[in-house]
């Protein structure tokens, strides 16, 4: 009999890359099993384990089970209080995009019934309201393309079992609105902007000379050693606390200058510490 080492639930909204998802984790050697009512969450997870060649285990859990969804915080709780290593997660966008997306694929929405699009995905956050608040990874994929969430996915689901903090730094422009995945955000618009200066304007702080430009302006290094400080005092209480997926979200005013090159220089800083790092720059190329 086998023990699993980790037990992935998928959920999240119609639309927001659920299917993508389950075939990331496919890829990273996880047994996917998709659309699951979470009543039987606990008589999967036993058959599961009887298996000798199964130990990763990734269930989406949707809206598709209708009433049976009211269910799956009860069984999450029953899967941790039998030891089994479980991870929730939620996948999010907007609701303009999502009903996108569900126009292109032609699909009705499984709450809508006879409805529109959108009073199934009123009905639908509402449903997966106290899910979301509990997730231990939010991925908003309003702006993601499939290569993106993968790349995400990877970053977060790539060691199976890993009981260190893995850690998502995302830059972004304030005028596009503040990523509503992020567990902190640090506002860059303090630091002189490169875009006043002509000839960085065109460049972004993936260049070298708009890297030194902000890097060299005196309050930047202040700000990393003091934001370095800030994560670290958290990193402890997070593990405590069994949260093992951390996203920053750094910004100035259009996403391309400021917030890159900071974003660059603190996931530096957190692989020095032995953090698992992925770099998202959001708004990069949107001007």
């Amino acid at each position: 009999m086998s023990q699993l080492n980790e037990a992935v639930v998928v959920t999240g909204m119609t639309g927001a890359g659920r299917g993508t998802a389950a075939k990331v984790l496919e890829k990273l050697g996880y047994y996917v099993i998709d659309n699951l009512p979470p009543v039987l969450l606990d008589s999967t997870i036993d058959t599961i384990e009887k298996a000798a060649d199964i130990d990763l285990l990734a269930v989406v859990v949707d809206a598709r089970s209708r009433s049976f969804f009211g269910e799956l915080d009860e069984a999450l709780v029953r899967l941790r209080q039998r030891g089994v290593p479980t991870r929730v997660l939620y996948l999010e966008a907007s609701d303009e995009v999502l009903v996108r997306r569900q126009e292109a694929a032609r699909r009705p929405h499984p709450l809508s019934l006879e409805g529109r699009l959108m009073d199934g995905f009123v009905q639908e956050r509402a449903l997966l309201r106290r899910v979301r608040a509990g997730a231990d990874l939010v991925v908003d994929t309003t702006s993601l393309n499939v290569h993106q969430l993968g790349q995400r996915l990877r970053a977060a689901f790539g060691e199976p079992g890993s009981r260190g903090l893995r850690a998502s730094v995302m830059s972004f422009g304030f005028k596009y609105g503040i990523p509503i995945d992020a567990d902190m955000v640090a506002d860059m618009r303090f630091l002189p902007n490169p875009y006043w200066e002509p000839e960085l304007r065109p460049m972004s702080g993936l260049d070298a000379p708009v890297r030194e430009f902000v890097r060299s302006q005196p309050r930047a290094e202040e700000f990393l050693d003091q934001y370095e400080q800030l994560i670290s005092l958290f990193t402890d209480g997070f593990l405590h606390e069994d949260k093992h997926f951390l996203t920053l979200a750094i910004g100035c005013t259009g996403g391309r200058h400021r917030s890159v090159a900071m974003s660059e220089a603190f996931a530096e800083r957190l692989r020095a510490h032995g953090v698992s790092t992925l770099v998202v720059h959001r708004d990069l190329g949107r001007e």
